[in-house]
């Protein structure tokens, strides 16, 4: 799919030195590693000039791109699951979430910037649900976008903006380096969340401890459903071989989904460094684990920092 180019972006003055992109891909709470990977990143002394994101990723960027990463990371790493419950607005028109208290909540603790005043320069991408075609945007409030971006169908109510009737960038853009590549950035560094996500969830994990039942993916979309009358926490317990729950399906469906989406694009579109975090074992609500998450982030770049440091132009340098 080409550019939409009504929406195309115009490229940065050309300096003496390379323009660093940074792409943050889609992946719902496993997006947590994120966090992880710009200290690592930070660390390293890298400092994108261009940071592009999708859905959790538009959501991370967004803080980084504002200067709210810190505030953002202490946040992530507070929640428990009854502060991820209270966060979910349900509704059962286009999504089982509308996702206001969420962008609320944002807008509260990290102040809403329009795009022409971030101090990184900062895109993110969604779908247009009408045409299927990918949007970028660029321009007006920063949250506005974010919540466009992260309209995951069946979860969260899409998004009117400007006409159009918006969902999850990850449906066509999981890690969005090309919208990298068109704002001008010379050496784009992607972060891709699906490495190991097909089929992680069903793989049984004896090493580590069982989550209580409501916080699993299975508890909580049930207790959402149930609140409407549609089966959950009042039937009783299936048995272990039974069929999954629906929401267990929808998000694995999903899973699929854009990790074969994402393969592809990034097949055409490759990364000079894709650093791929290894959070499959973590649901699609699992906000409340953000330390797992951070730590695999960190540790990703770790894993791919040789690399890194060769594109940089930095690879005579050794660890402390």
């Amino acid at each position: 799919m080409g550019p939409p180019m009504d929406l195309a972006v115009a490229p940065p003055q050309v300096s003496g030195s390379p323009v660093i992109g940074l792409a943050l891909g889609s992946g719902a709470a496993r997006g947590w590693a994120h966090l992880g990977v710009l200290r690592a990143l930070a660390a390293e002394g890298v400092e994108p000039q261009i940071i592009c994101g999708c859905s959790i990723g538009a959501f991370v960027g967004a803080a980084a791109a504002t200067g709210d990463l810190a505030k953002l990371v202490d946040w992530a790493e507070s929640l428990k699951w009854p502060d991820v419950v209270a966060l979910l607005d349900v509704s059962l028109r286009s999504g089982l979430i509308k996702g206001e208290r969420l962008i609320q909540f944002f807008e509260r603790k990290f102040t809403d910037r329009d795009f022409a005043s971030l101090p990184i320069r900062f895109a993110c991408v969604a779908t247009e649900l009408q045409s299927g075609r990918e949007i970028w945007l660029h321009q007006g409030s920063v949250a506005e976008a974010v919540r466009a971006s992260i309209a995951l169908p069946g979860l969260m109510t899409p998004v009117m903006r400007e006409g159009r009737l918006l969902v999850d960038g990850g449906l066509v853009n999981p890690v969005p380096v090309s919208l990298c590549r068109a704002m001008g950035a010379d050496i784009v560094i992607a972060v891709d969340l699906g490495s190991d996500m097909v089929g992680k969830a069903w793989r049984r994990r004896g090493s580590e401890p069982p989550l209580p039942p409501e916080e699993t993916e299975a508890g909580w979309g049930d207790r959402l459903l149930a609140r409407f009358g549609l089966g959950g926490s009042a039937e009783p317990a299936a048995p272990a071989d039974a069929l999954p729950s629906l929401v267990s399906v929808l998000s694995s469906s999903i899973n699929i989904m854009q990790v074969r989406i994402a393969r592809s694009r990034l097949a055409g579109e490759p990364a000079d460094v894709l650093i791929s975090p290894r959070v499959g074992q973590l649901g699609l609500m699992d906000y409340h684990r953000a330390a797992e998450a951070i730590a695999e982030g960190e540790a990703a770049v770790g894993r791919i920092r040789p690399l890194l440091r060769y594109v940089l132009g930095r690879a005579d340098e050794t660890d402390a």
